[in-house]
């Protein structure tokens, strides 16, 4: 797919997925049972097929099948279907799909590739009783079509759970312990992956924050929209319930693009700072986030800044800010 790089306009709540497809292993004369996947594009570099394969001693989990030379990029390979428990059909189809995120590359072995989809986020379902159960920690949300369910695979959380020095910690690097700011400014949180949501809470709530928290940007409309009408209703100033949001990019119902662009229409909230947190922020997103009106945009190995830069834009300090220095 080397870059088809499809622009969409900049909060429309829309994006687009790879949908993609692992043929389970059968017995006998069975047919083999397809499952349907789906990644967003922003996260894909390109889709090649089936390299030359190093097998490296020491692998972490037998899901990582080797490694293999990409433009002299060695990269390691992931078999999705090993990693899910479901050996996978070998046919002529097999491709390699390439994903960056919080700037490490990883690549991953599917059967075969479908096609690109536009997708309002409020097709996306998160998932619910015995799926969100079994698909906790390997999907974000489920896309249905009229012949099929797609599940929108998180493969960041893959890679976390492969390699767990690679996950986001609790870095306090750049602060001196012992010396925290107790100025409760209050923050909305927004996020669908509890976990990192729990990352963000617990790192800014330790820097002095007060913090409340929401799974979609729908809700966290929702949430504002009544704390405009308090704030109007008491005759006080908004920061009475809110002084920040930091939300993620992919969530159901209400991506973090639209959201922001959102709070920056209306006339009450458009004072209201909000910090885009996503590992999605490569040169495309960052512009596309500008162009909503975000007020800073941090990807997750940055969240040691995270506390730091909020506080600066509450305070009215933009030239603490960070100038981002980005490639192509």
């Amino acid at each position: 797919m080397s870059q088809t790089n499809i622009l969409l306009e900049s909060g429309t709540n829309e994006f687009e997925i790879i949908e993609f497809y692992i043929d389970e292993q059968a017995q006998g004369d069975e047919k083999p049972y397809r499952a349907y996947f789906g990644v967003n594009v922003a996260k894909v570099l390109e889709i090649i097929r089936l390299p030359t394969v190093t097998e490296m001693p020491h692998m972490p989990h037998p899901s990582v099948i080797g490694t293999f030379n990409l433009r002299s990029r060695v990269i390691p390979l992931i078999d999705l279907s090993l990693w899910l428990g479901k050996p996978m059909a070998r046919n002529d189809t097999t491709k390699v799909i390439v994903a960056e995120f919080n700037k490490v590359v990883n690549a991953f072995m599917v059967s075969g590739v479908t096609r690109i989809h536009r997708k309002s986020w409020n097709d996306v379902e998160p998932p619910t009783g015995y799926t969100a159960q079994f698909a906790a920690r390997n999907f974000t949300g489920v896309v249905k079509f009229e012949d099929r369910i797609v599940l929108l695979l998180d493969m960041e959380q893959i890679i976390w759970d492969l390699n767990p020095a690679l996950a986001i910690r609790m870095d306090r690097t750049g602060r001196q312990d012992g010396v925290v700011d107790r100025t409760h400014y209050k923050t909305l949180v927004v996020d669908d992956s509890n976990s990192i949501r729990r990352l963000i809470v617990s790192y800014l709530e330790k820097d002095g924050f007060s913090v409340e928290q929401d799974i979609n940007g729908q809700n966290a409309w929702n949430r504002l929209s009544e704390w405009k009408r308090l704030a109007a209703e008491r005759g006080v100033p908004l920061s009475e319930y809110v002084d920040l949001v930091v939300t993620d990019l992919e969530m159901p119902a209400m991506d973090g693009h639209n959201l922001c662009k959102r709070i920056k229409d209306d006339p009450v909230l458009k004072s209201l700072p909000v910090i885009l947190f996503s590992s999605l922020i490569n040169h495309q997103l960052y512009h596309k986030g500008i162009s909503v009106g975000a007020d800073d945009q941090v990807t997750k190995p940055e969240i040691a800044t995270l506390a730091d830069r909020a506080k600066k834009l509450i305070e009215g300090d933009l030239e603490g800010i960070p100038k981002r220095i980005l490639t192509d």
